[in-house]
């Protein structure tokens, strides 16, 4: 685990209901900072996204792994264009979100 925390359940289970309640979702792995630790974020086909604190990158890997879906490195990938899509509708009309 490489000194990080691991996520508490509810992080678990939120990010696992998002996976069974939206269509395409794929994950990214950030990378632990200084000010934070790694996270997965979470994107779903339509740009809607979540993050959580996962236990490392091998945590979020082992996340996807058994929830089926791909996961990237946003490092090497960065983020999907279709997220910020949904970041600026979201910006131009927030009463919709």
């Amino acid at each position: 685990m490489s000194g990080e925390r691991a996520p508490d359940r509810a992080d678990l289970e939120h990010l696992e209901n998002f996976v069974r309640t939206r269509r395409g979702v794929e994950a990214f792995i950030e990378p632990r900072t200084t000010v934070t630790e790694t996270t997965v974020i979470l994107i779903a086909d339509d740009g809607e996204w979540t993050r959580r604190r996962i236990d490392g990158p091998d945590g979020a890997r082992r996340f996807a792994h058994r929830l089926a879906i791909p996961i990237y490195d946003v490092r090497l990938m960065g983020y999907p264009q279709r997220m910020r899509d949904y970041n600026e509708r979201r910006k131009r009309r927030p009463h919709l979100y």
